[in-house]
């Protein structure tokens, strides 16, 4: 815009007229945002009557007039026309008015205020014109100013939201880092007694969440600065705050005092402390302040939260704790430290806040946005709480000591990991609780041994991918083996009963009334591994037939596929199930296809049905492609166990891969029996990098042990 032009808007400005300023002003707030631009509008004098507008204006020249202010004060101009007059009708309109486009413009220009750097020559010239204490004489007029400024978080306005969450942004962050020592945490604290963890935690789980993206993550960081700068505090018995939080554990432990003596050598009234005030509550020692040197103030205020929440259920723990043996009682107060050190390494409270607005530009998908923003991080407390919980369950469960206070610890870590590591950004902190509360111990170690394999995997990554290869190269072989074995030994299948068309038209009842076989095939491999001999007998004999019983034979060369309808997808759920025999009749087939030669002409079966699977011999085709394919042989496996055999071992015999779940589980248990076979014979000294150790001996232990691969 021309200099002539903005001349006219700043005369325009001071008209006497509402609307020619409102027109004016309305111009304005789309133009002042050019630094080029707002220069000149203040060397031609328009700042002091938009001051005079932002001062005595009303409705949507106020509404103008305001936004127009915080665009200027964001181009880093006008901030010589800020004083106190101004920041007390700012907040004035925060308190007192409903408008929403005024409630936008007001929080901007205080947020900019707030936010406003402390230079050396403002501090002199200034030194109560910027940051939180500039607010503090107009919010000790207006005491509601906290109060209404956090409700504005659950305005429908999501402009609104962001605005006012940015005014609790900048505020947190200066008190944090200009306030002083003892005023600060009296702030934060205020905030979240007004209901700021509880507004924010929703909208982190809103459906909005990509508008008030940039706040929200202010937040999210802000809060990590407060865990942190409460973590740095050194727990100290010497400050007033910190003793009177210890003592205030220990009054709620509901302690017991020992009678003592009177000076006459009567019982008398006077009575000593227990001498063991602090261990009772789980401390190491009598002098417990140099336990918190981890996890400094912010465990001792987790500590009292966890007591507070429940003075009774604590006093219950305790007692429950007293009458067990003294190495087997859990460390309540040790307990709840170690969760709150895990729980600061969980959410990487010392990771920068530059990392998390980098993390910030990342934002162009849902799925990071999940991945970025951790709402669970406000709920630290129930955390704790839920945390600490668990610890005592994990240590009742597992029946631990003293000396297994680190082992349960790690326990305890890993199940954070899970549970909350896990969580959605959408899933509640119900829910959270309830999966600490009832989460399955042999799960829980199923995890720990699956955490270990991966520090194996990266350790010794390249070395045992080379040995897990030879392992499943041979466990393959072993398998192929034992399969092919099973059609050596041979097995009978039954047949199903041929159609009789004078039986009349098939009902719904023959449909699922169950098939009965009306005779038996027993199928043999020869002992050459070349031949598949089989007869179909009237009866199921007791005894197995031998070879030269066996009239009917197929020559392997000339097969070129198997085609079944056994599952290749594993049961998860059940193991078991695979040997539970079928009725009268399995449904389940095995179809081998082959060419047709003067030896197998009387295999043809011509019976036609729907299939899953269908491996080819390619060699085999290869070389017979001008010869029409038929089915040679087709088998009704009885079981799911000799369907997985004879299955997977016709595969393997035509150098094949196994498709059944039964023999891929069994794969699976070979080579991981293999694999811890030869770790077994890694000794400890053989070992580089680590330091030395000495090895236990064996004195005093008889021979009479086992390895317990399965994990019990």
């Amino acid at each position: 815009m021309e200099s002539g032009n903005v001349s006219e808007l700043v005369k325009r400005l001071g008209s006497e007229e509402d609307a020619v300023r409102k027109m004016a002003v309305f111009k304005l707030q789309s133009n002042i945002g050019d630094p080029s631009f707002a220069e000149v509008f203040i060397a031609e004098g328009g700042l002091t009557k938009l001051r005079y507008l932002t001062l005595n204006a009303t409705g949507n020249t106020l509404a103008y007039s305001l936004t127009s202010l915080s665009r200027l004060l964001e181009v880093d101009k006008g901030w010589e026309f800020v004083n106190q007059d101004l920041v007390k009708r700012v907040v004035e309109l925060v308190v007192t008015h409903p408008l929403v486009n005024i409630l936008r413009g007001a929080m901007s220009i205080l947020a900019a205020v707030v936010s406003h750097p402390h230079t050396s020559a403002t501090r002199a010239s200034q030194p109560h014109a910027f940051g939180f204490r500039a607010l503090k004489p107009a919010i000790a007029a207006y005491p509601q100013f906290l109060e209404m400024l956090v409700s504005r978080l659950s305005s429908a306005d999501h402009a609104l939201c962001t605005n006012a969450l940015q005014l609790i942004n900048s505020l947190m962050r200066d008190a944090v880092t200009n306030g002083a020592e003892d005023e600060w945490p009296k702030f934060i604290k205020r905030l979240q007694d007004l209901g700021v963890i509880r507004a924010v935690y929703g909208l982190m789980q809103g459906a909005a969440l990509q508008d008030l993206a940039h706040p929200l993550l202010e937040f999210q960081a802000l809060t990590k600065v407060l865990l942190r700068k409460w973590r740095d505090v050194s727990f100290d018995l010497d400050k007033p705050e910190h003793r009177r939080a210890l003592k205030g554990v220990h009054l709620a432990s509901s302690p017991e005092r020992i009678p003592g003596q009177s000076d006459d050598g009567e019982d008398g009234e006077k009575k000593k402390h227990n001498p063991e005030k602090w261990r009772r509550l789980g401390f190491e020692s009598e002098s417990p302040a140099w336990e918190f040197e981890e996890v400094g103030f912010l465990g001792m205020m987790d500590l009292g939260d966890f007591v507070r929440r429940s003075e009774d259920g604590f006093q219950k723990l305790l007692l429950e704790q007293s009458t067990q043996p003294q190495e087997k009682r859990c460390p309540i107060a040790r307990a709840s430290l170690s969760v709150t050190a895990i729980l600061y390494e969980h959410f990487e409270i010392d990771k920068s806040d530059l990392e998390d607005f980098k993390g910030y530009l990342a934002l162009d998908s849902r799925q990071s946005i999940d991945r970025i923003f951790k709402p669970m991080i406000l709920q630290w407390s129930k955390l704790h709480a839920s945390g600490l919980q668990a610890f005592l369950r994990l240590w009742k469960s597992t029946g631990a000591e003293v000396a297994d206070f680190k082992k349960v610890a790690e326990l305890v870590r890993i199940l954070l990991e899970a549970v909350v590591g896990g969580a959605s950004r959408t899933k509640e902190i119900q829910e959270v609780e309830e999966e600490l509360a009832s989460f399955d111990y042999q799960r829980l170690r199923q995890l720990q041994m699956e955490l270990l394999e991966l520090t194996y995997e990266d350790t010794w990554g390249h070395h045992l991918r080379q040995v897990r290869d030879e392992l499943n190269h041979e466990a393959l072989q072993f398998m192929k083996e034992q399969r092919i074995r099973c059609l050596l030994q041979g097995a009978w299948f039954p047949n199903a009963a041929p159609f009789k068309p004078d039986a009349g038209l098939v009902t719904k009842g023959d449909i699922a009334r169950p098939l009965a076989p009306s005779t038996h095939r027993y199928v043999r491999l020869s002992h050459n591994r070349r031949w598949l001999h089989y007869a179909d007998f009237a009866e199921k004999g007791s005894g197995e037939p031998s070879l030269e019983e066996l009239p009917e034979k197929i020559d392997l060369t000339t097969v070129s596929s198997v085609v079944s309808n056994v599952s290749a997808s594993s049961d998860s759920n059940s193991s078991t199930s695979t040997l539970t025999p079928q009725p009268a009749l399995s449904t389940t087939r095995i179809t081998i296809h082959g060419y047709l030669t003067s030896t197998s002409a009387s295999a043809h079966d011509s019976s036609s049905y729907s299939h899953s699977h269908s491996h080819s011999n390619s060699k085999s085709s290869s070389h017979s492609h001008h010869r029409k394919e038929i089915p040679l042989l087709t088998l009704n496996p009885p079981t799911h166990t000799i369907a997985s055999e004879w299955l997977d071992g016709l595969l393997m015999l035509l150098n094949q891969q196994p498709i059944t779940a039964e023999t891929t589980k069994m794969l699976k248990i070979v080579a991981g029996y293999g694999l811890k076979i030869r770790l077994l014979n890694v000794r400890f000294e053989e070992l580089e990098g680590l330091e030395d150790r000495e090895v236990p001996g064996r004195e005093g232990l008889d021979e009479d042990y086992y390895y317990d691969i399965l994990g019990g």
